[in-house]
């Protein structure tokens, strides 16, 4: 067998096991598969098996049936021995002035000044902040110099959350806001996210989280805002929020951009957000 033949299978075999993979995650059979994807039952067999290698259009047509994330399907395409068709630029920091990310920018800069006096940050699919408009700033400010957490971890807002040295010491119904976020991440990780899944078991190691978190849970009977109570000294915030999401986008990392709109949850809070803002 030649070098070339080895190559060939070896591909063939690393796409067949995703292809399988994801099959299974999607709970569908591979009769189910092939009618979403408009091809045969047998070619799905034989591309499973790796009894047949799938042009770069196939894996398209796959990756758009099995309904995966824009990276899943350039991993896909990878696997399959294709370039990544998504790009992965989003809002690293080398890009931001790239022309075809100049109207991503401005829009989410538009839509944080719009945010204002309240807080509200731009997350990034691994949750990490990379935007923040001044109300954030100004309002989570007390709580930020209180922190003592490794380099690199306090501008993850999942590992702020649940760090017993982070914003958790602050957060006066941790339990219950905590409990909301982990499930967040069990949503996303069911959706085929890796890094929500690597994200999730970092966090289920920090002290006093309740074991029943690493499961799903059933949604039902959840209150439909998130909210978050403040408290450090005599200063105290309550606030609910929303997240939003870019519609359609083209680049990997743009489709995990979380847009969070921090909302006041009672006068007192409002209060204070147009207080500091003047």
């Amino acid at each position: 067998m030649s070098t070339q033949d080895l190559m060939s299978d070896n591909v063939a075999g690393r796409f067949s096991s995703l292809l399988k993979h994801w099959r299974n995650v999607r709970r569908l059979t591979q009769i189910e598969l092939a009618v979403d994807a408009n091809v045969s039952a047998r070619h799905v067999c034989f591309l499973e098996t790796g009894r047949a290698q799938p042009s770069r259009e196939m894996v398209q047509l796959l990756g758009s049936a099995l309904d995966l994330p824009l990276e899943e399907r350039n991993a896909l395409h990878v696997s399959a021995g294709f370039m990544p068709p998504y790009g992965e630029e989003g809002l690293a920091a080398e890009n931001l002035l790239a022309d075809n990310l100049q109207h991503v920018r401005q829009a989410l800069d538009f839509i944080l000044r719009q945010q204002e006096p309240y807080p509200g940050i731009v997350i990034d699919g691994h949750w990490d902040v990379r935007m923040r408009n001044q109300a954030s700033a100004r309002l989570f400010k007390p709580f930020f110099a209180s922190y003592q957490m490794e380099s690199g971890l306090a501008d993850n807002a999942m590992h702020v959350v649940f760090h017993p040295k982070g914003l958790r010491q602050f957060i006066v119904n941790w339990d219950e806001f905590a409990g909301q976020m982990i499930q967040i991440l069990h949503r996303e990780v069911a959706g085929g996210s890796r890094v929500a899944a690597q994200l999730l078991e970092e966090v289920m190691l920090y002290p006093g989280l309740s074991a029943e978190w690493r499961l799903p849970r059933n949604p039902a009977g959840s209150s439909p805002v998130m909210t978050m109570q403040l408290r450090k000294g005599d200063y105290r915030l309550a606030f609910f929020s929303t997240f939003t999401t870019l519609a359609m986008p083209t680049d990997a990392a743009l489709q995990k951009l979380k847009i969070e709109c921090f909302y006041p949850a009672d006068d007192a809070t409002a209060e204070k957000a147009r207080q500091l803002a003047l």
